[in-house]
């Protein structure tokens, strides 16, 4: 047992452990009391006075007087690590564990069943990292686009070519296992303390080649460019599995396909699987100087050698319909990232360091059903008629592959000059000066409106500062669910497990991982390893 030291406020002078001296004076206990002491989260205070707010771990010699001091202070509070268990299922598997997608979800998936002696197969549609990176640095240069292994297909999922951020609402346990798993392939350990974590796109990578190994080395197989093309289903069941290199007899399928997948998605659903579509969000990049940024948001204290490059989270909501900031990327840029061709689509990425110039966060507005039809690919063919708008958009005023872009106050004004000042766009394939109410939505156009008018009464300049919109951002999240019981089986389909982003239960790579490990634990309660 232990307990967890919570509110802990140090200044900006001050080496962080300072805060567990703090935190072990507050209790007014001595040293010879404790047997671990370590900072357990850290975050920057940038309300007021800039301070860091830190958390502690104390693990005491007694444990009864860790249970007094927690009921005593209400900053404290008792911390039980929880191992991961699993009661063995003993049906027999008739055929094997496939896992499709090696993003988040398939790699975490695929890793504890192989650390509990299940040996599954998974199919990856996109190539092995380091061909990936050669097929997505051609496309930020040329626009020559490879629909297979791009920024959304490919080893590591989507997140490996953004920012590898690891921040997630959900207070879930396992949220621990994973950051300690990444760190034991090669994450930095502050991780493991920071309270909004990011690993960076360049260090990513070579974290999820030494996952892959690791799942080889327990007798996994990973197998790339090779996409499910269709399932076999009988009596409700699923039976098989089709891919370019032949049919795979098929106990129990994951599906942890992303929420790019949509071919996958139309084929299932012509196989009688049920989906049904799901709120999303559409919107576009914005980008602004960092350092505009430091100043509006630590004040004098921009620049301070202590203080990570500033970073923000904004949300506006009216009449059940809300705009936020998604993926901000502190010291980023805005990548092309589309998986089709005569597409656009961005997204943003920052290396470890967050050295670059600008920052760039997407701005969204949630879109329901009611808005794109309530048939099951609806929202796909929403999210397809925007990608391609956009493309056309860019192509009437340049080259074939620029993203269609526009001043933030003109967008606000109704305006329609494009004069670029300290803010460089830095989408790889050139912006094309647009006005992006062509674009969208008359209801994405309003809300946009509103919520960046909002934001800018939060963070001064928002709205200015030569701020640069460029579009279109849509795949912030999957436009369908897979519906799935208790078990984790797809209601529809027997031994098929929906699973992570892109079969609507998770956002980002923390809960697409978690998610990954608790549809290995289901598959492992269900059925026997021998």
């Amino acid at each position: 047992m232990a307990i967890i030291v919570s509110q802990i406020k140090t200044g900006l002078e001050k080496p962080k452990d300072h805060a567990i001296k703090k935190a072990v004076s507050s209790l007014k206990i001595s040293q010879n009391e404790i047997r671990t002491a370590k900072i357990f989260k850290t975050s920057v205070d940038a309300r007021r006075e800039i301070t860091f707010v830190s958390s502690v771990y104390l693990e005491l010699a007694s444990a009864e007087k860790e249970r007094r001091l927690a009921e005593k202070f209400a900053n404290v509070k008792r911390f039980e690590r929880k191992e991961l268990s699993v009661k063995f299922g003993d049906k027999p598997l008739d055929g094997d564990i496939v896992i499709a997608g090696f993003g988040p979800a398939g790699m975490f998936c695929a890793l504890t069943l192989c650390e509990f002696g299940y040996k599954p197969i998974v199919l990856e549609r996109g190539a092995a990292m380091d061909e990936r990176i050669t097929a997505v640095d051609k496309y930020q240069k040329s626009g020559v686009l490879d629909t297979q292994t791009n920024v959304q297909f490919g080893e590591g999922g989507a997140g490996t070519f953004s920012d590898g951020k690891l921040t997630t609402r959900i207070n879930d346990p396992l949220c621990s296992r994973v950051l300690e798993k990444l760190c034991e392939f090669g994450a930095p350990k502050d991780i493991l303390t920071n309270a909004k974590p990011h690993i960076g796109t360049d260090k990513l990578r070579g974290v999820v080649k030494k996952l892959r190994k690791r799942v080889i080395e327990l007798g996994g197989e990973v197998r790339f460019l090779s996409a499910v093309e269709d399932v076999n289903i009988s009596g409700g069941r699923l039976c098989s599995v089709k891919t370019n290199g032949g049919e795979i007899k098929c106990g129990a399928l994951i599906l942890a396909i992303g929420h790019s997948a949509h071919d996958t998605f139309e084929m299932l659903l012509k196989k009688g699987v049920e989906l049904i579509p799901k709120p999303f969000s559409v919107g576009a990049r914005i980008e602004h100087l960092q350092s505009d940024i430091d100043k509006a948001l630590y004040g004098k204290y921009a620049g301070h050698p202590a203080l990570p490059p500033a970073e923000y989270a904004l949300s506006y909501r009216e009449n059940d319909r809300g705009v936020y900031t998604f993926c901000m990327c502190p010291g980023g840029f805005v990548v092309a990232s589309a998986s089709s061709d005569g597409s656009i689509v961005t997204n943003g990425m920052s290396y470890f360091e967050r050295s670059g110039e600008n920052a760039n966060s997407a701005v969204l507005v949630s879109v329901s059903p009611n808005d794109f039809g309530n048939k099951p690919l609806s929202g796909i063919d929403f999210i397809h008629g925007l990608e391609t708008k956009a493309f056309d958009l860019g192509a009437k005023r340049g080259a074939n592959g620029s993203a269609p872009a526009m001043m933030t106050r003109e967008f606000l004004s109704g305006g329609s000059a494009f004069s670029p000042g300290r803010v460089v766009p830095t989408y790889p394939l050139g912006v094309q000066p647009c006005d992006l109410k062509e674009l969208f939505p008359d209801f994405v156009n309003e809300y946009l409106i509103k919520g960046i008018s909002q934001f800018e009464r939060k963070i001064h300049g928002f709205s200015d500062s030569d701020s640069v919109l460029t579009a279109i951002e849509t795949r912030s999240s999957s436009p369908v669910r897979i519906p799935r019981g208790e078990l984790g089986e797809a209601v529809s389909c027997e031994n098929l497990f929906p699973c992570g982003e892109g079969a609507g239960y998770a956002g980002g790579i923390m809960s697409a991982a978690v998610d990954g490990i608790k549809t290995a634990v289901r598959i492992m309660e269900k059925f026997s390893n021998k």
